[in-house]
């Protein structure tokens, strides 16, 4: 099964899905979704309990669901049990919760926002609009984030035009590109941040995100000109399209006489805009 992970968000708590591109359907992790409908402190022995009960019973239901490495709260990719809409409808008839019908009209939206954005594209750039202004974000800060996803897109579509292996040779071409652009490898970045599973560019500055994206840009179009055969000649172009980048940085410090690289992360960010909004509430109330 070719499938793409995401998070999906049930009142505001995360169930893991699964898009599988070849049969056109969505796959949920029970354990999550057990967790949201019944918000037991241990989904899983939840799920085991009733899994054995409805393989008891001969419910085929269970005995048909499939196994997909999601990401798990330790950070690591682990085989969980996922159903797909249907098998999921039936096994929430088995769990009484008051969420249950509630839940099956989210798992309608869901398949209907799908069919949405295949049909149109800037419905998924708008939800993730609508995703980072719930989190607090600046809306200029989210139309550079938005951009710079779309330049990673365009990038790990190069790679794989190239023959680049995802996740690890991702990891090992990205932490190259860092290093040449921010001065440290994505790890060093992370911690300076305070991070640990955190997305880094959803904890970047604008100038940071910026940066980032002219690193990644500037590597997909030398790699396009170079046409790199081996894991090794796409390390170099990758390390040559973030030194562009990096060049950029050094430049902008000179002038500035400021880092560029900042320790400051979303939580950062997000109190900064506050006060920027509670200071402009008070000059209102002084008026």
């Amino acid at each position: 099964m070719d499938s793409k992970n995401s998070i999906r968000l049930f009142e505001n708590k995360r169930i893991r899905t699964a898009w599988d591109e070849e049969n056109e359907e969505w796959y949920f992790s029970i354990v999550d979704v057990i967790a949201v409908l019944t918000d037991s402190k241990n989904p899983q022995t939840y799920w085991r309990v009733l899994k054995k009960r409805l393989i008891d019973e001969g419910n085929e239901t269970v005995t048909n669901c499939n196994a997909l490495k999601m990401k798990a709260a330790d950070g690591k990719m682990r085989l969980t049990d996922v159903a797909d809409t249907e098998q999921l409808l039936r096994i929430i008839q088995s769990i009484p919760s008051p969420k249950a019908e509630p839940f099956k009209l989210w798992l309608a939206a869901v398949g209907r926002e799908r069919i949405d954005e295949t049909i149109d594209p800037e419905l998924t750039i708008d939800r993730a609009l609508v995703t980072y202004l719930k989190k607090g974000y600046d809306k200029d800060w989210i139309h550079q984030r938005l951009l710079a996803i779309r330049v990673r897109n365009e990038l790990t579509d190069e790679w794989n035009a190239r023959g680049v292996e995802k996740n690890i040779e991702y990891a090992i071409l990205t932490n190259e590109i860092t290093k040449a652009w921010a001065g440290m490898p994505t790890r060093q970045y992370k911690n300076l941040k305070g991070l640990k599973k955190e997305n880094l560019r959803d904890n970047m500055s604008t100038l940071e995100i910026v940066l980032n994206m002219l690193a990644e840009a500037t590597t997909t179009e030398i790699s396009k000109a170079k046409e790199p055969q081996t894991f090794e000649e796409n390390r170099s172009v990758a390390i040559e399209g973030g030194s562009v980048a990096g060049e950029a940085r050094e430049s902008i410090e000179r002038r500035t006489g400021q880092p560029v690289i900042t320790a400051k992360n979303a939580v950062d960010f997000t109190a900064l805009i506050q006060k920027v909004v509670e200071d402009i509430d008070d000059d209102d109330d002084k008026e």
